[in-house]
């Protein structure tokens, strides 16, 4: 988008980008140019400086604070502003008039090279986020991520009083399972159980592959009661599905659960122990049941 209040050089401008290839569209003013960013989506602002009411420094930095754009700076009047002064406002570079053809076109490319490179470099960044705290297998949180994630919601319930519950739950005789039908069957068990653990939890649970066969759940403005009812149905849910080993061959699964309540002001770790040994007195009783050690114990 181009933006100057003189028309001619506005004009003239608007020619040379599409000359040089792009899509443009023009605004008079800083603020027209806003509403027009408002309303469509814009890569690149090329400014002059010197306009009234709100200038091209001005709205460079307005345009940084609040759209994805990058922008060019113009100007006719090397000796009143610099190009530390640009830069230092967001700009992506400066231009001198009157602006010859070939070197706006290599100015807009190096700007969207750049941008690309940095959206490139973004993507990658986030990605590497996502391996980092995620299970492969299952697409779950993993492991390392659970305590960063109690330590946030656990900080987050002692602060505003609320509640938050844990709970753990572990997969029946997975050994026998994995022997029985093998490892890529166990496999696909581990995938199936997480998925009906997301279908069978609000949107704000986290849900966690704590290692091997065991899963984790954080449950916020969740009580202790409230987290046994979330685990009745989940081990309803895991126990009434079927897993398909062949055509013609279907198994299933049950988990032992086990859930407390987080206590305001306890070590997270007193708290993970007592989930843990919740979900082994479920598995000591028999298996395919919740059972709930209150904070107090």
């Amino acid at each position: 988008m181009i933006v100057d209040d003189d028309k001619p050089a506005r004009e003239a401008l608007y020619e040379m980008v599409l000359t040089a290839g792009y899509k443009a569209a023009a605004a008079p003013s800083a603020e027209s140019a806003l509403e027009i960013l408002a309303r469509h989506p814009v890569e690149l602002v090329l400014t002059d400086i010197h306009m009234p009411d709100m200038n091209g420094l001005e709205l460079t930095a307005a345009v940084k604070e609040r759209f994805d754009a990058d922008v060019v700076v113009l100007t006719g009047f090397a000796d009143s502003h610099t190009y530390e002064e640009a830069i230092g406002r967001g700009a992506s570079d400066f231009l001198l008039k009157p602006v010859r053809l070939p070197e706006l076109k290599a100015r807009i490319q190096r700007v969207f090279r750049e941008r690309r490179l940095w959206k490139e470099r973004e993507a990658l960044m986030e990605q590497l986020k996502k391996l980092s705290i995620t299970d492969g297998l299952t697409n779950l949180y993993n492991r390392r991520h659970f305590y960063r994630q109690l330590s946030t919601e656990a900080n987050r319930a002692e602060r505003y009083g609320r509640v938050l519950s844990l709970l753990f739950f572990d997969v029946d005789s997975f050994k026998k399972f994995n022997d029985t039908y093998g490892h890529l069957a166990g496999d696909e068990a581990l995938k199936s159980i997480a998925r009906a653990t997301e279908n069978c939890l609000r949107v704000a649970d986290s849900i966690f592959r704590y290692g091997g066969e065991e899963f984790a759940v954080l449950l916020p403005e969740t009580s202790g009661e409230q987290a046994i009812i979330a685990g009745q149905r989940l081990r309803n849910d895991i126990d009434q599905l079927r897993l398909a080993i062949s055509e013609e061959e279907t198994a299933k699964v049950t988990v032992s659960i086990g859930v407390t309540e987080f206590s305001p002001g306890e070590e997270m770790e007193r708290c993970v122990k007592r989930a843990d040994m919740a979900m082994y007195n479920s598995k000591r009783s028999g298996g395919n049941q919740v059972q709930f050690i209150p904070p107090d114990e």
